[in-house]
């Protein structure tokens, strides 16, 4: 939209459709948006409109609430889901605050898809070759790439806590500042967008697949959550002696409940999965534990006023919008039904059956159709939808043979 149309309060409406619109850009039938494919209108939130440092004609870019032409917010749109949860909290007096870990790759440009992706070249003239976790020079070679990053997060408002190297190859990890959930999802959204666009501009590519390297740990998003007493800004996680709350073990219970009818929502994609598979310390289970990394649901250690629980199932392929509130509905549906969690777990442990987790997109699909509790939750049009958009994604994957089947199953009797 031109600056005039938009200073002017010009309406910017979208068919509905779009938002399910799958990532090959196919639709599913038109009953699940309804079948006349009416217009949205894309309202901008006024805190969320921000001038893009990294591009040299001037621009602008406005994140914007996906409304019905009726004025509420769309039944599709996940941050208008995620909106709902947060005025759920409020109505008990509760504000949720988040914080989220996203780690990502940056590699050199990738024409061919049928090539594995290799780390860019760097200042150095070489590449990197993988002893570079946690290492305080390790990014050096991309200095160049990191310092615009960081000088067009201070641009924009993004205040983060910490950057590293992560454990793969030209893998890194950025901690936002908690606050908010929905200022965390917007946060999480514009930084990724950002790291692309940087990118671009220096000749390389960010890549946030959970899983694009085999043999490598892949990408998170974890999801650090806590609540507040409105009233009070007390952390309702620890009492007045610092001990663990009830409300605390409920909002544990409600993850470990939610979780498994969940994964869907938190592992999107059919590559979503191998990094469960391969756990690299992404593990896929409802357990939980204090400072355990095998455990799907872990306790940071920490003051009682910071008290938090870290949800280790999301991927940074995840949908921030859609993770946050997924997580912060469970926990909150653990609190109002005053559920009870499993026994921690601590060292080496078995998965139990009832906190395991489906392990491929079609199971956790098929889990997240049988969910009374996400329908409760989200609503079946929202729920409905997001799986036949799924469920296309999945058939567009089931029809390509991979180079795995052809170069092993094809010499087989």
């Amino acid at each position: 939209m031109t600056a005039e149309g938009f200073l002017e309060g010009r309406r910017l409406q979208l068919a509905r459709g779009v938002l399910l619109q799958c990532i090959m850009g196919g639709y599913p039938p038109a009953r699940f948006y309804g079948c006349d494919d009416g217009d949205l209108a894309l309202v901008p939130d006024p805190t969320q409109i921000h001038r893009l440092p990294w591009s040299k004609q001037p621009r602008a870019f406005a994140i914007c609430d996906a409304d019905e032409l009726t004025g509420e917010s769309s039944n599709l749109s996940s941050r208008g889901q995620l909106k709902a949860v947060v005025a759920r909290y409020k109505a008990l007096g509760l504000a949720p605050v988040v914080a989220t870990e996203l780690e990502f790759f940056v590699f050199a440009p990738n024409p061919d898809p049928t090539q594995p992706f290799l780390p860019p070249v760097g200042l150095d003239g070489r590449r990197e070759d993988g002893h570079s976790a946690f290492s305080v020079s390790s990014n050096s070679g991309l200095r160049p790439f990191f310092n615009e990053v960081y000088e067009c997060m201070a641009a924009l408002g993004l205040p983060r806590d910490t950057f590293m190297h992560e454990m793969g190859v030209s893998q890194f990890e950025i901690n936002l500042l908690h606050g908010d959930p929905l200022l965390l999802a917007d946060q999480t959204f514009l930084f990724k967008h950002l790291l692309k666009e940087v990118a671009l501009k220096h000749g390389l590519i960010v890549v946030c697949m959970a899983k694009p390297l085999a043999h490598t740990p892949g990408s998170s998003m974890h999801i650090h959550q806590s609540i507040v007493d409105i009233a009070s800004g007390q952390n309702v996680f620890s009492d007045d002696d610092g001990q663990e709350t009830a409300t605390f073990r409920h909002f544990i219970a409600g993850q470990q409940v939610a979780m498994a009818d969940f994964t869907a929502l938190f592992a999107p994609n059919v590559n979503s999965y191998q990094r469960l598979c391969h756990p690299f310390a992404s593990p896929n289970n409802a357990c939980w534990s204090h400072d355990n990394r095998a455990a799907g649901l872990r306790i940071p250690a920490s003051s009682p006023v910071a008290r938090r629980v870290e949800n280790r199932l999301p991927g940074a392929d995840a949908n921030p919008y859609l993770a946050i509130a997924a997580s912060l509905a469970a926990g909150l549906h653990g609190i109002e039904q005053k559920l009870e969690p499993s026994e921690p777990i601590q060292g080496e442990f078995e998965v139990p059956d009832n906190l395991s987790l489906p392990c491929t997109l079609h199971a956790a699909l098929e889990r997240l159709k049988r969910s009374h509790l996400a329908k409760e939750l989200f609503g079946e049009e929202f729920i409905e939808g997001y799986i036949a958009s799924k469920t296309l994604e999945l058939t567009s994957f089931y029809d390509e043979i991979t180079p795995w089947e052809r170069r092993i199953l094809a010499a087989q009797a």
